[in-house]
């Protein structure tokens, strides 16, 4: 809804690594380490240009996502101002996307920044 802006810094996600998926009917959130992400809009893990999971709104989140499970992210890139991807040291990538002029489509929250960027 509002693009991703380029102030937006998450380098403190780097070299931390998720646990747990926490999915809800309409949202999927993940944590890593100091950065918190509340997701609405889909998200695709991709292996060498292939996707290997899918998650969208009301449907559970495809297997493949256990993939980066304990893999510390090696980098984020912000290819435009509607796309986030986290690189991970296994080489897995996560795409996450602003899909909606409407609708928010994401919430990052970082430890101790003063509130959620919305996107």
């Amino acid at each position: 809804m509002y693009r991703i802006p380029k102030e937006l810094d998450l380098s403190k996600a780097v070299g931390e690594f998720t646990t747990q998926i926490h999915v809800g009917k309409y949202d999927i959130q993940f944590e890593f380490g100091d950065v918190h992400f509340a997701i609405q809009s889909p998200i695709k893990v991709i292996n060498k240009g292939e996707v290997i999971a899918t998650w969208v709104e009301g449907v559970w989140p495809e297997s493949g996502f256990i993939e980066i499970f304990n893999v510390p992210v090696s980098g984020v890139n912000f290819p435009d101002d509607r796309t986030i991807i986290i690189i991970f040291e296994n080489n897995l990538e996560m795409h996450l996307s602003d899909n909606s002029d409407q609708y928010e489509s994401m919430q990052i929250s970082i430890k101790g920044e003063s509130g959620p960027w919305i996107i």
